[in-house]
């Protein structure tokens, strides 16, 4: 088979996707992206206090009255509720996006992270097996590919993971792949790099950052300031989840990235620029489970999906501080 046989695309149009995790940070954008191009939407949440229900809950009050969109409160752990939403539902395409996440908290809860986003991860993929699902997009992570030279390819080598979640995300590629290869699963693995925008998770650095600075507290900086990130737009990042949705392929892996990075200094300094105050930044010894670089390639979602990162940093810092000043108080 040629390369352009192996790359060619067949567009799929949904009607009723299920989104795990749908109340969360990158699930509500890509639950409010879908009930706007017309499809039913099924969300799928179980609004755990990793931070604040109240957060979530404001994630997804706007979508309340939609007749389109279909709320069910439930965890990814529970199987037989997972069966039981997709014979109600029926949907025929998956956006799995539901984790317990945090690369550094994922080092003193491994147990509870292997728990949910292997376990979780194997029920969503079984109860899709079971069904008529055309399309399922898997949200992984940047963080698999620690220790490699970047830019980061997805052909890259990702066995070497710094920490307990970076190694969940890389299983659940593996289960997607075992299922795709037993049932037919057609499964796509999308590899976010560093997502930010309005409605982000406040254990998150560009939050917590913000949140330091307009507080006039501590910045606690893991190092000199020097490791990059490479920070991608939420509404980026949910055009690529969108197209690879689209796009089915029997399996793959893609990255998500906007593929210039910024150093963790420089993030800092913008974020003080737009909230117009000063930064009392600490240093702290590097963390080991943290990565010193992400830096993606974006030339596979170019060719298969036609992604295409918009939204410049500084204009997604903007973007970002606007939202954070205006976000309501929990």
């Amino acid at each position: 088979m040629t390369d352009r046989e192996t790359d060619r695309v067949t567009t799929y149009e949904p009607q009723t996707v299920l989104v795990t995790g749908g109340a969360g940070f990158i699930g509500s954008h890509v639950v409010e992206h879908l009930l706007m191009a017309g499809c039913r939407v099924v969300g799928y949440d179980n609004f755990d206090p990793f931070y604040a229900r109240e957060q979530k809950r404001a994630n997804v009050a706007a979508f309340a009255g939609n007749p389109n969109a279909a709320w069910v409160e439930g965890d990814i752990r529970d199987r037989l509720q997972l069966e039981k939403t997709f014979d109600t539902h029926r949907p025929d395409a998956v956006v799995h996006l539901a984790a317990r996440a945090g690369v550094r908290t994922s080092v003193a809860q491994a147990t509870l992270y292997t728990d949910v986003n292997v376990q979780g991860t194997l029920n969503v993929l079984e109860a899709a097996s079971r069904g008529s699902v055309k399309s399922f997009v898997f949200g992984s992570s940047s963080s698999v590919y620690a220790g490699t030279d970047v830019p980061f390819r997805e052909e890259s080598s990702a066995d070497h993971p710094y920490s307990p979640y970076a190694a969940t995300k890389r299983a659940g590629e593996l289960l997607a792949y075992t299922h795709s290869h037993l049932y037919g699963l057609p499964v796509t693995c999308l590899r976010f790099f560093s997502v930010y925008g309005p409605r982000l998770r406040p254990d998150l650095a560009i939050y917590k950052f913000a949140h330091l600075i307009d507080t006039e507290q501590e910045v606690p900086i893991y190092g000199d300031g020097s490791a990059e990130r490479d920070c991608t737009y939420v509404s980026d990042i949910v055009e690529g989840v969108v197209a690879a949705l689209r796009r089915p392929r029997p399996y793959d892996i893609i990255n998500l990235g906007d593929s210039r990075t910024v150093t963790v200094s420089r993030i800092v300094e913008l974020l003080e620029q737009r909230i117009g105050k000063k930064a009392r930044c600490v240093h702290y010894d590097v963390n080991p489970s943290d990565a010193p670089i992400t830096h993606a390639d974006i030339s596979k979602a170019r060719r298969l999906l036609g992604y295409q990162p918009r939204v410049l940093f500084e204009e997604g810092i903007e973007r970002f501080v606007d939202w954070f000043r205006s976000r309501p108080t929990l």
